[in-house]
């Protein structure tokens, strides 16, 4: 059957479709360079877990090219296969032929947030995210609230009730992730600039992320200790914020290039050699803040030059070396599993650095679990947004790390941690940051396995 030009062009279903802006859309050039071979298929996790074409990199490839073309429309049923996505970027590490599939993501993630009309209910859940989440100083006001709630036992009610996943499943999610409250959650007692011990080799800036400040301090604390113990004087400006990694990850434009624009600011005099991150995903998204701002003419070249400057603190320490002495964790081996988090291995490479290290603490034995590359279900709010794929990649994950035998995990991610917290379900097995462990070691402190 031949349908002339003109029936085309006066069909209502492919007239006037509504689809990408002009705003960076997703490069057709990269488009093309994906052959659809399917390598990808096995590593992604949506796929895994759903099981659709259109829930693979593959699949959301071909979505992106007719939404270019005009051959399909950005609606519903488009937009959830790019919101089934991880971004977790396992692909981009997998793909034979280098498609540049986290570029492609990216781009349509902010023509999604423009261009598609989202139910009321799910934008109330974004809009409670994104001015939750990356405002550190809001969600410090949360705190005294939640930790009245955890200490009156309403956890454990809510979940055994089941009451709020039948109401919002969303919500019950957030609920669930929530880390123990301690007076620690309270206190930000890191000075401005904290001394070398001993001979000074570098002057680094520290970000204390959002999250990670609020819930996970002792980490930024055993963070700066390692550096200042292996010669490093550390400076953390107070004007710091968020990193823009949870806007940026979701397609808030607007949102993202402002909060790139005031971390750059707040280390704009600080004269450091290098801006240390100790969190994945924040590092991942510090390191392409020279793609978030490229067209900003004020701050293009002032991102390229701070992101130039970041480094992960494992991928730091591995490459200028640890100069203080190292003590064993326990009185026997330490079997530990170090978990590779997914903006760590696929987004920023580093997968080795963190291996080296921790075998250099005396007595530790490392294991490795079987599909280490698969995401454990957070990245980022992903576990927020969508639940119920977050909740099965969870299970698998750690049961993964159970079976590994191991006495304890590791991982240098606040929203893993989180996600793996919640799917040891009563087992005995802690969670630690790489950066609590060489801390511990430094200053000779066993743990109790």
């Amino acid at each position: 059957m031949q349908v002339s030009e003109n029936s085309v062009n006066n069909t209502p279903s492919l007239k006037n479709l509504k689809g990408f802006d002009g705003n960076n859309p997703p490069d057709p050039k990269l488009i093309d360079s994906c052959v659809h071979c399917g390598f990808c298929l096995s590593t992604c996790p949506s796929y895994r877990v759903l099981g659709k074409e259109m829930d693979s990199p593959r699949g959301r490839i071909y979505l992106m090219d007719a939404i270019n073309e005009g051959e399909i429309a950005l609606n519903t049923a488009t937009a959830q296969h790019f919101d089934s996505c991880l971004g977790c970027l396992a692909c981009v590490t997998t793909c034979p032929s280098g498609v540049q599939y986290d570029k492609l993501i990216s781009a349509t993630r902010h023509q999604v947030e423009r261009n598609y009309p989202r139910s009321l209910p799910d934008k109330l859940v974004r809009q409670l995210i994104f001015t939750l989440f990356p405002n550190p100083d809001l969600l410090r006001l949360f705190l005294f609230p939640l930790l009245v709630y955890q200490k009156l036992g309403f956890p454990q009610l809510i979940r055994a009730t089941g009451l709020l996943k039948k109401i919002s499943p969303r919500l019950a999610a957030m609920e669930s992730i929530l880390p123990k409250i301690t007076l620690k959650s309270f206190q930000d007692n890191l000075p401005d600039v904290i001394p070398a011990q001993g001979k000074k080799r570098y002057r680094v800036g520290v970000i204390l992320g959002c999250v990670q400040r609020l819930f996970f301090s002792p980490v930024n604390e055993a963070t700066v200790r390692v550096l200042t113990a292996n010669g490093c004087e550390v400076v953390i400006p107070k004007s710091q914020g968020c990193c823009a990694a949870l806007p940026e990850h979701q397609g808030q434009t607007e949102q993202a290039k402002a909060l790139a624009r005031q971390m750059i600011d707040s280390f704009a005099d600080t004269n450091v050699d290098f801006v240390i991150i100790n969190a994945a995903g924040c590092g991942h998204t510090l390191k392409e803040y020279g793609h978030i701002l490229a067209d900003d003419p004020e701050y293009r070249e002032k991102a390229q030059a701070f992101a130039a400057k970041v480094k992960d603190a494992q991928e730091f320490l591995a490459t200028v070396g640890l100069t203080t002495k190292l003590s064993p964790l326990t009185d026997k081996p330490l079997n530990l599993v170090y978990q590779d988090a997914c903006h760590l291995l696929h987004g920023q490479k580093i997968s080795v650095q963190p291996r080296q290290l921790l075998r250099q603490i005396p007595g530790v034995k490392l294991k490795e679990p079987i599909d280490a590359a698969l995401c454990c279900g957070s990245a980022g709010v992903y576990n927020m947004l969508q639940p119920e794929v977050a909740e099965e990649l969870g299970q698998q994950k750690v049961q993964n790390l159970l079976n590994t035998g191991a006495d304890l995990i590791t991982s240098a991610n606040p929203g893993c941690t989180l996600q793996i917290t919640k799917h040891l379900q009563g087992n005995k097995i802690s969670v630690l940051h790489p950066m609590e462990l060489l801390d511990y070691s430094i200053r000779g402190v066993q743990l109790e396995i």
